[in-house]
Order: C-alpha cells, then sequence, then structure tokens
C-alpha cells in the first residue's frame, strides 16, 4: 500500500503577498507557491510565470491594476512546467516569450507534464476546468539572450545554464539590480530536481551570483529584498543540490538499490531541510532524477502521470 502525494495533504489556501521592489517591480508570492514577477515600464509591462490556471492568474491581474493600467504586453515563460505557464491565455498578452530549449521542451514532453502536474497538485490545479484545451505555445523565441524595452525600461532575458531545467531564463534589471530567477533558485522552499541537471545546477547558481544582485524574486518563497538574503537563497539552493547528490552518490558507488538510496539519503536531508515547503513531495522524485544522473542518463526522463505513481509507489510504499 502506498501514501498518495505529499502534495495531496496541501489543501489549505496560501496567503498572498504583493510587494513593491521599485518603481517598476513587483513580487507576487503566496507562502512557498509558485512565484510571479512583475515588471512595470512606461509603456507595457512584462509578467514573468504566468500561475498554474487562468483563475488563479486572474488573482495576479487584478493586483497588477491596483499599481498601473499599461497593457500586459509580453509573458516570459522561465521554463516549461505546467504550474508556471497553464495561465497565460488570462493575460492576452501580445507576445510569450521563452528560451528555445523551453520551446524544445514543451514540444518533447509538454502534454506528460500537464498531465502529471495536474495529478500531483490538486490545489494549484483546482481551476484546472479554465484551462484552454492544448499546451501554452511561446509566440516568441530566443537563444541565449534578448532585450525588451518596456519603455524606458530595458530588461535582460538570460540563459545562464542549466540547472532546473535546460532551459530556464532569468529576467534582469541591471540598473536596479533586481533579478527574477524562477526555479533556479528558492528560498526557504525545496528544490523541485526532478528535471534538472544536478552537476551543471551548481555552476549556473555560481554564474547568478556573479550578478551581485540587491533584490530578486525567487522560484518560490518570499521576495528577497536585500544582497544578504539573495547569497543565503543561493547558498541554500546549492546546498540542498549538492547534499542531496552526494548522498545518492554515494550510495549508488555502494551498490545499494533506489529504494534503500532514497529512505538513506531523506534520513540524511530531513534534519537540515524538513521544514522548507513541499520537502516531502519533492524527495521522491529529487533522488530519482540523482540516481539517473548518477547512473548515465544526462537528460531527464520524462515524467508521465503513470511513471509518478509508479515512483511513488516503489519508493513510499509499504
Amino acid at each position: 500500500m502506498s501514501k498518495s502525494f505529499a502534495s495531496h495533504n496541501d489543501l489549505e489556501d496560501k496567503v498572498v503577498a504583493f510587494e513593491k521592489l521599485s518603481d517598476n517591480a513587483y513580487a507576487y508570492t503566496a507562502e512557498g507557491d509558485p512565484n510571479t514577477g512583475i515588471i512595470i515600464g512606461d509603456e507595457a509591462i512584462m509578467v514573468i510565470d504566468t500561475q498554474a490556471t487562468p483563475v488563479m492568474a486572474e488573482d495576479v491581474i487584478r493586483r497588477i491594476r491596483e499599481v498601473s493600467d499599461k497593457p500586459i504586453k509580453y509573458v516570459l515563460l522561465s521554463h516549461y512546467h505546467a504550474v508556471r505557464v497553464l495561465g497565460a491565455s488570462a493575460y492576452d498578452a501580445q507576445e510569450i516569450l521563452a528560451s528555445r530549449d523551453t520551446y524544445d521542451l514543451i514540444v518533447e514532453r509538454g502534454e506528460q507534464d500537464k498531465a502529471s502536474e495536474i495529478g500531483r497538485f490538486p490545489r494549484l490545479f483546482r481551476n484546472a476546468e479554465s484551462i484552454p484545451p492544448g499546451l501554452t505555445w511561446p509566440t516568441m523565441t530566443f537563444e541565449g539572450h534578448m532585450t525588451v524595452d518596456l519603455g524606458n525600461l530595458e530588461v535582460h532575458l538570460m540563459q545562464v545554464g542549466r540547472g532546473h531545467t535546460k532551459g530556464d531564463t532569468i529576467a534582469w534589471l541591471p540598473k536596479q539590480k533586481i533579478l527574477f530567477a524562477g526555479d533556479l533558485v528558492e528560498y526557504q522552499s525545496t528544490p523541485y530536481a526532478g528535471d534538472c541537471y544536478f552537476r551543471e545546477w551548481p555552476r549556473t547558481l555560481d554564474r547568478l551570483g556573479e550578478f551581485n544582485a540587491e533584490q530578486m524574486v525567487p522560484g518560490r518563497g518570499p521576495a528577497l529584498k536585500n544582497a544578504t538574503e539573495v547569497r543565503q537563497a543561493l547558498a541554500g539552493t546549492r546546498a540542498f543540490l549538492t547534499d542531496l547528490y552526494a548522498s545518492v552518490q554515494q550510495g549508488a558507488a555502494a551498490g545499494k538499490d533506489l529504494k534503500t538510496i532514497y529512505r538513506e539519503t531523506y534520513d540524511f536531508m530531513k534534519p537540515r531541510y524538513a521544514d522548507w515547503v513541499i520537502f516531502d513531495h519533492c524527495m521522491p522524485f529529487d533522488v530519482s532524477r540523482a540516481y539517473d544522473e548518477v547512473n548515465g542518463h544526462e537528460d531527464p526522463r520524462i515524467w508521465t502521470a503513470e511513471r509518478d505513481l509508479e515512483m511513488w509507489k516503489q519508493l513510499e510504499g509499504q
């Protein structure tokens, strides 16, 4: 007998915060749920990550309209995961922006990811009926770097390395030193690493550190209001990833099977990280991906609703 996904017990609504970081930048956060960033120029607005459903996105739009009547011209997808992109239709944006790598991942695994995530997160997809049929497709893609002018405000969109996925994109306001990091960085929240590159992610975090950001909107967790908090978030994300991967490497080198490695890694990580949001949910996915990478699967295997259940039964079954 196996337990249900840990996220199935996470049914209480979260308290939303809508915080001003500068005259141009805002953070929409909700106690460890996926964050949305907002950048407002003289002529247009960019929204970074859309929420899981159009109904959830409508709350973001309501809060934007309390501070600006500029058109929401751009939506940026920091990566392809369904909880980030399926609210896009609510914004009526002129362009949906994404890296070419993110576009390719949507082609390769978008349908499977959509079914997988809706099955995992009943609260976040409570209004799944509001999602239009099909997938959310970028209308404009770029490779490496792109600059968008919102009217006297340039936003730099960049891929600085693989990490959470191969398509991760950040948004950077260089004059204000504000960074929108997507799920490359988490704060007081467990990194979901089921589709990640464990060996590369820490190096990507090092590159983010070179920006010397003074404020940051992470993928999950509260907005970071000073350079000290930014460094703490980078260091915490890095420590989680390296601790988990080292534990899985050690178990694999000793010839242990996946379930044994999972239990030992869970027990090793729990004292330091168990109070981070979605720890119990992420750990089976994270250890599974680490085990794959240790054993030569350079690119993440596709999660399907069926594979989710099979994995959960294997690792969390009695």
